[in-house]
């Protein structure tokens, strides 16, 4: 397994803290919240973004790219009624795409909630179309800078749109682009009536990432999901990815959450033998 975390983790510290830390935990990749950096992507400028490209790989690590795209931004929205708001969005995500790739980074998770949800005189339907539209929009763009969006299924308590693995990979399969793809998620995965082995057996010709975590919003360990079979069934599909370290609980404090998440999944990857 390649094993990345994600730098808010680190909550207020800054970024050489943070790539410091990591590092010495064990991690090779990191994976960046864009509102870490700044407001807007377009705020940071080139040479900004060069400094921020050298503190990474100072530390060692690889970004493998953003997540959190749209979080603490406004009038972005993916299934919003008015094409204006999309085609907004659309740019947008194409500005996160450049700085992905200037981070020399590959994956864009879209998560993002809250500029996915339904609206008010917004059908389920429609915010499907709306969503082929605008990643399909996105996509011209996305091979430019080498990057891959990766949809990502969210619990029923956090969207109303896109809850399960099956049906993003139905809309990834309408899109048919080798730049929009699948981001799978350990929390979110436990909302679902599957379990999870069966959901990334299910999903594997799809998958491009994957954020390991408890469905107690804690790091993987932390609670009570079992790794174990999850981490046996990434390995009978092949999964060549990264598996990231995501938490929203930061009680634990960084280097408990770091430290001790990257040792539960070492152990997990020992038992399973070679």
């Amino acid at each position: 397994m390649r094993y990345a975390i994600c730098n808010e983790t680190f909550v207020d510290w800054s970024l050489e803290k943070a790539c410091a830390e990591a590092a010495a935990a064990g991690y090779t990749g990191l994976e960046v919240a864009p509102f870490t950096l700044a407001g807007l992507a377009t705020d940071l400028s080139t040479g900004q973004r060069a400094a921020i490209g050298r503190a990474i790989r100072s530390a060692g690590l690889e970004c493998l790219g953003l997540h959190w795209l749209l979080a603490k931004t406004e009038g972005f929205h993916v299934t919003h009624p008015e094409r204006s708001v999309r085609e907004t969005t659309v740019r947008y995500l194409g500005e996160l795409a450049g700085l992905c790739r200037d981070l020399d980074g590959r994956v864009l998770v879209f998560g993002s909630p809250k500029q996915r949800s339904l609206l008010p005189g917004t059908t389920p339907h429609e915010a499907i179309d709306r969503l082929h539209e605008v990643f399909t929009a996105l996509a011209p763009t996305l091979e430019a800078t080498g990057t891959v969006v990766a949809l990502e299924p969210l619990a029923p308590t956090e969207t109303d749109v896109l809850n399960t693995a099956a049906e993003t990979c139905r809309l990834i399969e309408r899109i048919g682009s080798p730049h929009v793809r699948l981001h799978l998620d350990v929390k979110a995965m436990s909302s679902e009536s599957e379990p999870i082995p069966a959901i990334i057996r299910a999903s594997a010709p799809h998958l491009e990432h994957f954020h390991a975590n408890d469905a107690n919003l804690r790091g993987p360990g932390f609670g009570e999901v079992d790794f174990g079979p999850i981490f046996a069934s990434l390995r009978e599909v092949k999964y060549p990815g990264w598996v990231s370290v995501e938490v929203f609980d930061y009680a634990p404090g960084p280097e408990r959450a770091a430290r001790e998440s990257i040792a539960y999944m070492r152990g997990v990857e020992a038992g399973l033998g070679a």
